[in-house]
């Protein structure tokens, strides 16, 4: 009987022992459990933190100081120029920011600056692929001025890419490309650029004038 009793007791202990076992280990879960929650609830306060105190107020101000250059720097290059920069300097990294650039850039170019307006053109990472197409045909534009007619060709080359074949910037850019392999006297490549136009984007029109009489020049050039 004795050793019944012992054996029931030695089976107790031996449950408490592993009940206490579990909830030593369910506690101690528990804590990493919270650990765990605390760190996310800490780093969903400091995006929320980022986004409601710094982020968005930022963003409001770089639109609100564009915008405010958009009214009072209408018209005159010099000043929109310089204003646009600063916008763009004490804004980078936000919408606003890169198309303060941008504006800065094409207002630097009208002007003759074109040293100027490539180093705004760098800070114009605007998103959208139409926009950054034609920011970088004004890259290559500020290359021909600068008379950096490699650079020039390799812009218009990436604009190209850039454009997608959108049906406006793509012949344009190759058409650009064509002008300045001509002034290398690049006569071949700048027939192929031509060529492209025409069996690519055959309704473009180069003013009055058909692509078909500039791929005669080239050819006549080359003694085709």
């Amino acid at each position: 009987m004795a050793s019944n009793n012992e054996n029931e007791q030695n089976a107790i202990d031996k449950l408490n022992s592993n009940l206490s076992s579990a909830s030593e280990t369910l506690a101690n879960n528990k804590k990493i459990i919270y650990w765990v929650l605390g760190g996310i609830v800490v780093i969903a306060g400091f995006i929320l933190s980022y986004f409601f105190i710094y982020r968005n107020p930022h963003l409001k101000g770089a639109a609100e100081a564009y915008n405010q250059v958009e009214i009072t720097a209408v018209g005159n290059d010099s000043i929109a120029a310089a204003e646009y920069k600063k916008v763009a300097e004490r804004y980078p990294n936000t919408p606003s920011g890169h198309l303060a650039a941008l504006e800065a850039a094409e207002n630097f170019y009208d002007q003759g600056k074109y040293k100027e307006a490539l180093d705004c053109l760098d800070k114009a990472n605007v998103g959208e692929p139409v926009l950054m197409a034609n920011a970088i045909i004004l890259k290559g534009d500020c290359y021909v001025n600068l008379k950096q007619y490699d650079k020039a060709i390799d812009a218009y080359k990436e604009a190209v890419k850039k454009g997608d074949k959108n049906e406006q910037i793509v012949p344009r850019a190759l058409l650009k490309c064509a002008n300045v392999y001509d002034e290398q006297k690049k006569y071949q490549q700048a027939l192929e650029c031509y060529q492209q136009i025409k069996q690519d984007y055959p309704a473009f029109r180069l003013g009055t004038t058909s692509v078909d009489a500039y791929i005669e020049r080239e050819k006549a050039r080359l003694g085709k």
